[in-house]
């Protein structure tokens, strides 16, 4: 099997003219993949390769790709409308989708703005709070909470709340009012146990908070299972804890359930899978399942008596999106919801993903795994170079990623661990085979590193 498709020199050229997403471009023409089609469970590359797509694009495609009732909605829409001017309307598609997402989101989070995507959602939650604040006579309150590892986004807003340095170090100075706690997973080899580890990372929580002024805090935002951190899964009772002391200091609790969201977890949303309701979520991703560009920022509807006034009070919430509330994007939204909800598809996350994290648990024959975390069908392995000392084993990771897109494979690899998140139209078989293709590339990178 040929580990590097060819490419044109026209291809090179036009690509050594653009930017591929946290990559130099020279590393990507080593070894280049330049997608021509999808289907279902799968992508094929310009020469005709198939590579079967373990993480729904990039936790996107949660019904695959080219879904017949998604592709359908997109059909009929773009027969009817696919834009209104924002300044002057709303559409009939937008106001279903609204309904639709208050239908199956936890407690009374029912105020629903549709955007272009995740960062737009998380950036609209950070100023939607500050605003909020200022309007309900608490205007001191302006910063935000975020961790170390976390990823919310690439607005300069969301980057001043992710906590990944090398991601952010080149456009510094950053914004003003974002502070950082660590995760959990920092703490691990502290404690005895998990369990005492996410006690004393939700407490330091309230440490930040009471020592910066809680009359300063407006709210901490956290994904529910942090990917770049390495498919970080707190306990139910870290959230508890979390939401107790948001509720305390006056404190908004924020999810970024860009991610997480719609089924993936075993639930509509990862906030019901844990049993904690927040103030604000935030989505993007598998809203679409990939097929246009949308998020949405969801929040408390008694919130938004805040926004409201006379015309002179000047109380509307102070922003916009070309893009928001795009009536073709809102008509394929809605179609992926009831495609979910009619399917039962959380219960199938359930399912599939009990069957795929038993599938996964076999690869600690090989002694290079640590632990298999997630929810549902959301699920990451950790390397390390033996399971005694848990040393980390990047070496590993990046030839994990190589042989992954050798045999055909692709999921999200880091160097300490690697994350998949199936479409939910996979089957039993369907997770058979993914997982023969995760053992046979994690063999074959094995045979190229040394663990000495």
């Amino acid at each position: 099997m040929t580990s590097t498709m060819q490419i044109t020199e026209r291809q090179r050229s036009l690509l050594q003219r653009t930017f591929i997403d946290y990559l130099p471009t020279s590393e990507f023409l080593e070894h280049p993949l330049i997608i021509d089609r999808a289907e279902g469970l799968y992508y094929w590359d310009v020469a005709g390769k198939r590579y079967f797509d373990a993480i729904g694009g990039i936790f996107v495609a949660i019904l695959g790709h080219r879904h017949p009732r998604v592709m359908k909605a997109m059909r009929d829409q773009m027969d009817k409308l696919t834009f209104a001017p924002p300044l002057h309307s709303v559409t009939n598609e937008l106001l279903d989708f609204v309904e639709k997402i208050g239908e199956v989101t936890p407690g009374n989070l029912k105020y629903v703005k549709p955007y272009s995507g995740g960062s737009e959602a998380v950036e609209s939650a950070l100023k939607f709070a500050r605003q909020y604040f200022k309007q309900t006579g608490r205007p001191g309150k302006y910063k935000f909470i975020s961790r170390y590892y976390g990823y919310h986004g690439a607005t300069f807003g969301g980057m001043g709340a992710s906590g990944n340095g090398p991601r952010k170090s080149k456009f510094e100075p950053q914004m003003d009012g974002f502070l950082k706690v660590f995760p959990p997973s920092h703490y691990r080899d502290q404690f005895g146990t998990w369990e005492e580890a996410n006690r004393f990372a939700a407490r330091c929580v309230e440490d930040v908070i009471v020592q910066e002024d809680p009359a300063t805090i407006a709210g901490f935002i956290v994904e529910p299972i942090g990917n770049t951190g390495g498919i970080i899964t707190p306990t139910e009772e870290y959230f508890t804890i979390l939401r107790e002391i948001c509720d305390r200091h006056d404190v908004l609790l924020i999810f970024d359930e860009v991610i997480t969201g719609f089924a993936k977890t075993g639930d509509m949303f990862a906030a019901q899978t844990f049993g904690v309701t927040p103030d604000i979520i935030c989505t993007g991703k598998g809203i679409s399942s990939g097929a246009v560009p949308l998020g949405a920022m969801i929040a408390r509807e008694d919130m938004a008596e805040a926004f409201e006034g006379r015309p002179e009070q000047n109380l509307h919430f102070a922003h916009g999106h070309t893009f928001a509330g795009n009536p073709l994007a809102c008509a394929v939204g809605s179609a992926v919801l009831d495609e979910i909800v009619e399917n039962n598809l959380c219960a199938k996350a359930e399912r599939l993903g009990g069957y795929l994290r038993s599938k996964l648990t076999c690869l600690k024959k090989y002694g290079v795994v640590r632990e298999i975390r997630g929810r549902g069908i959301l699920l990451g392995v950790e390397f390390v170079k033996d399971t005694r000392t848990m040393a980390p084993f990047p070496e590993l990771g990046k030839q994990f990623k190589l042989a992954a897109i050798e045999n055909g494979l692709i999921l999200r690899a880091d160097p300490n661990w690697f994350a998949v998140a199936p479409p939910l139209i996979a089957e039993e078989q369907d997770i058979d085979e993914m997982y023969s293709l995760i053992d046979s590339s994690l063999q074959q990178a094995m045979a190229r590193v040394s663990r000495s």
